[in-house]
């Protein structure tokens, strides 16, 4: 029935009856079935499948039949087996994203670096490991596995970069879903090189470990390149794939970096135009008068910006408005989160405690909380205030960041100035 199934050409019934299909079938997944006998039905019934109906379908799991996240991803494996060889190529020649430097083409040249490194130096030595657990094949691993470990940066310009501009489309299931895979497999990492650290003898253990990591990490492969990146391209314009290119060597670049810079060719601007300053909402010789003083625009963000602390505010609908940008943030952000809901940018593992603190301060029952963790050799204290008006209507959240281990270092006093 393929011939029936170009998503691009279809009605909207004949479209709508293709999702309740697709849904029906992963239905009977959560109901028991077997991958096998279901990916047998999905062949015969619905054949070839585009990244948008995969995309749909997650987000109606979630919203429409109230299956929980974490159940989505614990399918996410089956649902990537059963699509595998059916999802709808899409062929391109001499397209923006296959040029150095732009973003897709980027996560791809990094994926084959995570390719090489999993496929052939984790695995070669995953299983020598099997055989003989040498302390030199033991540091061998526990090498792969922190080089490994750099596709935090991967996976984190996804999550910060590329998901906050496909939830301006309301694309939210996969984004969420994949989140939360991308976790399990930095955990799944971290465990491991803690359990080749402090070995104890259970190689058994070990080698499953080092083989789930390896599956996951190329089924995330899998995942990116024929589902969310071909969605992404469906979705973005131009201008926001400029955007996240700019922004990318923020978060920086799992083992293999961008050729150059990506500069898309663009028709020259009207002689005399100038829109640029607009464009940015700058206005530096604009200012602001409050009630204890008057400060530039240019006063102020700079102002702002030497503060040894990092700032974000949201407003009162839970949206990111505001962050500051000094020289050493500890959380990275990027300009993308601006305009985003808080919810949707954090993990869904955690979300929880975040709606349950704006909750308590919308209700007015806190005005303040506070955590403090470690990170390295900083002692990072984030505190959290209700931003509240002379009336006391809530206006939104301030969080405020702060490494304060050299404050908790101190000792004595100190009296005059340094020479």
């Amino acid at each position: 029935m393929s011939e029936l199934i170009n998503n691009r050409e279809v009605d909207v019934p004949e479209q709508t009856r293709r999702q309740a299909m697709l849904k029906e079938i992963i239905k009977e997944l959560h109901a028991g079935k077997s991958v096998e006998e279901v990916k047998a039905r999905f062949a015969e019934a619905v054949g070839d499948v585009t990244v948008a109906e995969i995309s749909a379908m997650e987000h109606s799991l979630m919203t429409e039949e109230g299956i929980p996240v974490e159940e989505v991803q614990r399918l996410c494996s089956v649902h990537t087996a059963i699509f595998k060889g059916s999802i709808e190529q899409i062929h391109r020649s001499a397209q923006p994203e296959e040029q150095p430097g732009h973003p897709v083409h980027t996560f791809k040249l990094e994926n084959r670096e995570i390719e090489r490194l999993v496929n052939f130096r984790l695995e070669l030595h995953a299983d020598k490991f099997k055989k003989t657990q040498s302390e030199e094949i033991i540091f061998k691993l526990l090498e792969d596995l922190s080089l490994l470990l750099d596709l935090d940066k991967h996976y984190s310009r996804k999550e910060n970069l590329l998901f906050p501009y496909l939830e301006r489309y309301g694309i939210y299931g996969p984004t969420k879903v994949m989140w939360g895979v991308d976790d399990g497999i930095r955990n799944m990492i971290k465990e491991a090189k803690k359990a080749l650290s402090d070995y104890n003898g259970d190689a058994e253990h070990i080698a499953a470990s080092l083989s789930e990591i390896i599956k996951e990490v190329n089924e995330m492969i899998f995942k990116e390149e024929n589902i969310l990146l071909p969605m992404a391209l469906d979705k973005l314009t131009e201008d926001e794939w400029v955007k996240i290119a700019r922004e990318s060597e923020e978060i920086g670049f799992c083992l293999a970096a961008p050729e150059r810079e990506w500069v898309p060719a663009r028709a020259a601007e009207p002689e005399g135009a100038d829109i640029k300053a607009e464009d940015e909402g700058a206005s530096p010789q604009g200012f602001i008068r409050f009630e204890t003083g008057l400060l530039s625009l240019h006063q102020l963000e700079t102002l702002m910006n030497h503060l040894p602390v990092d700032l974000t505010f949201i407003d009162e609908n839970d949206v990111v408005r505001y962050f500051s940008h000094g020289k050493e943030r500890i959380f990275a952000r990027t300009k993308a989160v601006i305009g985003r809901t808080v919810q949707n940018c954090h993990p869904p593992q955690s979300v929880h405690v975040v709606e349950k603190l704006l909750e308590d301060f919308k209700a007015g029952v806190k005005d303040a909380e506070d955590f403090w963790i470690n990170i390295k050799d900083k002692f990072i204290y984030i505190r959290y205030f209700a931003v509240r008006d002379e009336n006391g209507r809530y206006m939104g959240t301030l969080e405020f960041t702060q490494n304060i281990a050299p404050i908790r270092a101190l000792e004595g006093q100190k009296r005059i100035l340094s020479e």
